[in-house]
C-alpha cells in the first residue's frame, strides 16, 4: 500500500510483481494515526477482493509511507501532509497488523517506489538512479550501485534540501525547502493567497468543476493547457527550484539517470521532465555529461508494487 497526502493505493500482486487486484481510498484528512489506519485496513481489503483473497491469506503486507519511517519498529513519525499531521511516533504496523492478522512492514514512501522503478520500471538499465517524486509533497529516494540507500533511514529528502536560504515556509516549519516552492500542497496554499489579493485565476473553477476539494494534479495539469497565468507562474517557479536540487544532487553523488514520479510528475509528463532538466543545467557542474531523465513506468503504482516488494522475499 501506498500512503500519500490524497490518496490511499492498495494493490495485490504476484511472485514477479505483477498486478492482481487494486483500489484507491481518499486519505483522511483530519483524526490522526487512528483514522489512517482504518483507512489502510479498509482500502486493502477491497484490493484484496478484487484479487479474490482474504487480506489474512496474503503472503505480506507493506506499506509506504511519507514522514520518518522506522522499519525495525514499524512506527511512522513527523508527517505534515497526512490526516491532519503527527510529531511522534505510532505504531502503524502493529495497529494494521493487528487487523490484518499478519506481519507488516514498512518502508518511506518514495524509497520504496524508487526501490520498484529500479527493479521493474524506468530504472532498470542504470545502476545508480535519483527518483523524485513530486505530488503532495516532494520526496526523494536513491539506489547506488544497486543498492537502495537509506542512510540512517531518511536518506533522499530532496524536498527539504533548501534551495533559498530564509526563503518560504515549509510545511516541515523550515524555510527555504523545494518542497515549499515545489509541492502541491505549498502550491495551493500560494494559489490561495493569490485570490485573495486579487489575482485571477481558473484553477479553483476547474477544481469544482471536477468535484474535487483540493487542487489535484489533473486540475493543475488542466490549468496549464488553459495557459492560466498564476498556475503558469507557479509551476514555473516550481520547476527552477527543482532543478536546483537536483542539479545539487547530481553534483554530489553523479548518479546515471534521474526519474521523475509521483501525482504531479507523472500527470505533466515527459515535457516537464524536459524542462526540468533545462533547469538543472546552469547549476550541473559537468555539464556535458548530464543523467538520463525518465517519468515513472510504473505511474502511480509504483509506490504500492515498492510496499508490495517490501513485504515479501519471493519477490
Amino acid at each position: 500500500m501506498d500512503l500519500g497526502g490524497t490518496k490511499i493505493e492498495a494493490v495485490v500482486v504476484d511472485a514477479r510483481g505483477e498486478v492482481l487486484g487494486r483500489a484507491r481510498h481518499s486519505t483522511p484528512v483530519k483524526g490522526g494515526p487512528g483514522e489512517v489506519v482504518k483507512e489502510l485496513y479498509g482500502t486493502l481489503g477491497e484490493a484484496a477482493q478484487t484479487a479474490g483473497l482474504e487480506p489474512a491469506k496474503l503472503a505480506g503486507v507493506g506499506v509506504g509511507a511519507p514522514g520518518s519511517v522506522d522499519a525495525n519498529s514499524g512506527t511512522l513519525a513527523h508527517t505534515s501532509n497526512v490526516a491532519g499531521g503527527w510529531e511522534e511516533p505510532y505504531p502503524i504496523a502493529s495497529d494494521l497488523g493487528d487487523l490484518v492478522g499478519g506481519k507488516v512492514v514498512m518502508g518511506n514512501d518514495v524509497q520504496v517506489a524508487v526501490a520498484a522503478e529500479y527493479k521493474l520500471g524506468a530504472g532498470r538499465d542504470y545502476r545508480s538512479v535519483l527518483g523524485v517524486w513530486w505530488g503532495t509533497g516532494v520526496g526523494g529516494g536513491l539506489v547506488l550501485n544497486g543498492v537502495p540507500w537509506r542512510g540512517q533511514g531518511s536518506a533522499g529528502e530532496i524536498g527539504h534540501m533548501v534551495v533559498k536560504p530564509n526563503g518560504a515556509r515549509c510545511g516541515c516549519g523550515r524555510r527555504g525547502c523545494l518542497e515549499a516552492y515545489a509541492g502541491r500542497a505549498s502550491l495551493e496554499r500560494k494559489a490561495h493567497a493569490a485570490v485573495k489579493k486579487g489575482e485571477k485565476t481558473v484553477l479553483f473553477d476547474i477544481m469544482r468543476d471536477k468535484g474535487r476539494t483540493r487542487l489535484s494534479s489533473g486540475v493543475w495539469s488542466k490549468a496549464l493547457k488553459e495557459k492560466d497565468p498564476l498556475a503558469t507562474r507557479l509551476i514555473h517557479r516550481a520547476v527552477a527550484m527543482m532543478g536546483v536540487a537536483i542539479a545539487s544532487v547530481i553534483n554530489l553523488l553523479d548518479v546515471e539517470a534521474v526519474i521523475i514520479g509521483g501525482g504531479l510528475g507523472s500527470r505533466l509528463g515527459p515535457q516537464f521532465v524536459e524542462r526540468i532538466s533545462d533547469a538543472m543545467h546552469p547549476h550541473l557542474f559537468i555539464t556535458e555529461r548530464k543523467p538520463a531523465m525518465h517519468v515513472a513506468k510504473l505511474g502511480d503504482l509504483s509506490g504500492a508494487i515498492g510496499a508490495a516488494l517490501l513485504a515479501g522475499p519471493q519477490m
